[in-house]
């Protein structure tokens, strides 16, 4: 897959990455691979605000609402299957456009991943027990203290990730950063990298006309269906910011303007989360969003023409802060 070009369009969520994707695969041929760990999730197309039909009738879309609610997706996994559909738009003569807000998963694809070791089953074994006693924030709270960098961009109720951390540390006696940091692989691919963003204030009233309109699109019912397939507080999905939410809602915990509340606030503090890992990469170029012409003029500029087959090739391309 050596000097295979693809696009990112990275930023934070409701900020309109999907805008910016779709304006470009009606420019250049193109194959969307999502990058956003809870769109893989086949139960909640609406929360995750997933492309539509009618957007996925644009170009061709991969990794999106494949997973059962049940199952965990790891950032090494997810590297493996986009691998694989950046290679079949290689094969097919598309440009491969990675679009998302997931950042580890973005780092993983592009620069890979040390091995972490197995770790032994007991260790596991005492990572779930405490989570079942205490809950994933208990475990937090330590991740903050030992870890303050990974601890910034995952959420306290992420039980698959704060636990993954925990057991990571325990059996190695490293933190995740110290493993996300010890790359061996070296990039395979020649990437632009695309920021659609707005100041998290600005940002914020878009966040509640989002939500506001995923619970006009059915959102309470699709946690319901949800529920009905998959009766498990734990399974991963569940952990997933709107899912967790209206859950509560859903079983007489929290009244819907309540559950909407935390929803928004929630939503918030992940999308400064994004932006905290988002913002330091210098090769990001920002865009505002409705800016989808000028994302479009700027990718055609790095590809050297109208489409992918002509594209210049450079090993590296550093596009500074717009």
């Amino acid at each position: 897959m050596d000097g295979i070009r693809v696009v990112c369009i990275v930023g934070p969520t409701a900020a309109g990455k999907t805008a910016a994707a779709l304006e470009l695969a009606r420019a250049v041929p193109s194959l969307v691979v999502n990058c956003d760990s809870r769109q893989v999730y086949r139960d909640f197309p609406v929360i995750t605000a997933q492309p539509t039909p009618e957007q996925v009738a644009v170009c061709p879309h991969r990794l999106y609402g494949f997973l059962d609610t049940g199952q965990a997706m790891s950032a090494a996994a997810f590297a493996r299957l986009a691998g694989e559909a950046v290679a079949e738009a290689g094969s097919k003569g598309l440009l491969p456009v990675l679009v998302g807000g997931t950042g580890l998963y973005f780092k993983t694809l592009l620069e890979g991943m040390a091995p972490i070791p197995d770790i032994p089953p007991q260790v596991r074994s005492r990572v779930l027990d405490r989570i079942d006693r205490e809950g994933p924030q208990a475990l937090h709270a330590e991740l903050a203290r030992l870890d303050p960098d990974y601890a910034a961009v995952i959420h306290p109720n992420d039980t698959q990730r704060n636990a993954r951390a925990a057991e990571v540390y325990l059996a190695t006696g490293r933190t995740m950063t110290w493993w996300h940091s010890k790359r061996l692989e070296r990039p395979v691919y020649e990437c632009l990298k695309i920021g659609v963003g707005l100041d998290l204030e600005d940002l914020t009233p878009l966040l509640g006309e989002r939500i506001a309109a995923m619970l006009s699109a059915g959102a309470l019912d699709e946690v319901r269906r949800a529920w009905d397939r998959c009766p498990d507080r734990g399974a991963p999905a569940w952990s997933g910011i709107g899912c967790a939410e209206l859950l509560a809602h859903h079983l007489g915990e929290l009244d819907l303007a309540e559950a909407g509340r935390l929803w928004l606030k929630n939503t918030r503090a992940y999308a400064k989360r994004q932006l905290t890992w988002f913002r330091p990469d210098r090769e990001i170029r920002w865009f505002s969003p409705g800016l989808e012409a000028r994302v479009v003029k700027s990718v055609l500029k790095w590809l050297g023409g109208p489409g992918p087959g002509r594209a210049t090739r450079r090993r590296s391309t550093s596009v500074g802060p717009g």
